[in-house]
C-alpha cells in the first residue's frame, strides 16, 4: 500500500525512530492495512513493540518468504523444509516470544501465555528433531534412486536460476511436461525429474526452487535435499530473465553464481538461457548478450514461451 525508508542506527525499540513509528501508525490506519512487511530483520521486542502501537502484526523479511514458501509448498518434503526453517527461527527467539507474549497479547504474540519457557524450548527442539528425521529419510531415498541413475548411464541436467526467471516454462517444453507456471515468486519448491533426449541422448531433466537475493542460510539449510540435485549434475542449466533492465539482470546473475558456489556447486559446467527475448527488439537483445558475454557462461538468447532458439539451447 505504502512504504517508508529510514538510514539509521536501529532503534531497540522500534526498529525505526519514534518519529517514524508514528508516521506508520497513520499509515497503517490511513490504509487500514493489515500486516507491516521489515526487509530487514526484526527483534521480536520490535515485532512486539510495533504490533502494540499499530494494531498490526509486523514480520521481517525472512518471514515473508516462509508466508510465500507455505502457501506455494505441495509436496509432503517442502512443507516439511518450510516448517523446520520456521521451527528454527522461532527457537532462537522462544524466550523473548514467551516473554512478551505473557505480557499482553498482541497481533503475532498470541496462544503462548500458557507455556514456559524451557516447556517451549523443548517442544519446538522435538519437532525440529522428528522433522529433520524425516527429511533425512527422504533424502536417503533420492539418494538411491540418484545412484540408480547413475548406475543406468544417465546424465543429470538441472535447471537453475532467479525465482521468476521461466525455468518451469522452459521445463515443459525441452521434457513436454505441464509442470505449474505463474508469474509470482517460487512457484516452483519441489524438484520434478523428466526424461529428455539430447542428440539421441537420454538426459535427466530437474527442475529446482528458485534462487532470490539474501537468501536466508536457515532457509538454503532446510531446502538441502532439494537443492542437493544441482550439486550432482552434470551441467547447470542457469535460466537468466534478459527482459530487465542491465543493473537488475547482474546483479541476479550474480546472486545466481554465488548461490550455486554456497551449495557447494562450484566446477559444475554452466549452459545459461538468457530467456525472455520475445520482450525486446533485436537490437537490444544483442546489445544485453555482448554485455553479459564475461558474466554468463555459454550463453543463447531463447524464448521460453515462443520456442525461439531452442533448438540452438539443446544443441549447445
Amino acid at each position: 500500500m505504502d512504504e517508508i525508508e529510514q538510514v539509521r542506527e536501529a532503534d531497540p525499540r522500534y526498529q525505526i525512530g519514534s518519529g517514524k513509528a508514528e508516521e506508520l501508525v497513520d499509515l497503517v490506519a490511513k490504509y487500514n492495512a493489515e500486516k507491516l512487511i521489515f526487509d530487514n530483520e526484526l527483534k521480536p521486542v520490535q515485532a512486539y513493540n510495533l504490533a502494540k502501537i499499530t494494531g498490526v502484526e509486523a514480520i521481517d523479511r525472512f518471514q515473508l518468504i516462509l508466508e510465500i514458501f507455505s502457501k506455494r509448498a505441495s509436496t509432503a518434503e517442502a512443507k516439511l523444509q518450510i516448517e523446520l526453517a520456521r521451527l528454527r527461527y522461532e527457537l532462537a527467539r522462544a524466550k523473548e516470544r514467551v516473554r512478551l507474549a505473557r505480557m499482553e497479547e498482541q497481533p503475532g504474540f498470541m496462544g503462548l501465555g500458557r507455556y514456559e519457557v524451557d516447556l517451549y524450548h523443548e517442544t519446538v527442539r522435538r519437532r525440529i528433531r522428528s522433522i529433520r528425521d524425516k527429511l533425512k529419510k527422504i533424502r536417503k531415498k533420492r539418494g538411491l534412486h540418484r545412484a540408480r541413475r547413475l548406475e543406468l548411464g544417465f546424465s543429470i541436467l538441472s535447471l537453475a536460476g532467479y525465482t521468476n526467471a521461466g525455468k518451469s516454462s522452459l521445463f515443459n517444453i525441452l521434457a513436454g511436461e505441464e509442470v505449474p507456471v505463474d508469474s509470482t515468486l517460487f512457484t516452483t519448491l519441489s524438484t520434478k525429474t523428466s526424461t529428455v533426449v539430447l542428440s539421441a541422448r537420454k538426459v535427466l531433466l530437474t527442475d529446482t526452487v528458485g534462487f532470490i537475493d539474501r537468501l536466508p542460510l536457515k532457509l538454503i539449510e532446510a531446502f538441502r535435499s532439494t537443492l542437493e540435485e544441482t550439486i550432482f549434475s552434470d551441467v547447470i542449466l542457469l535460466v537468466v530473465d534478459l527482459s530487465e533492465p542491465i543493473d537488475e539482470i547482474k546483479r541476479k546473475l550474480s546472486v545466481c553464481l554465488d548461490t550455486i558456489q554456497k551449495i557447494g556447486a562450484t566446477g559444475i559446467r554452466i549452459i545459461t538461457a538468457l530467456n525472455k527475448i520475445d520482450l525486446m527488439e533485436d537490437n537490444e537483445t544483442s546489445q544485453k548478450t555482448e554485455i553479459l558475454r564475461e558474466l554468463a557462461p555459454n550463453s543463447v538468447p531463447i524464448s521460453a514461451l515462443h520456442k525461439t532458439n531452442v533448438a540452438q539451447l539443446r544443441s549447445r
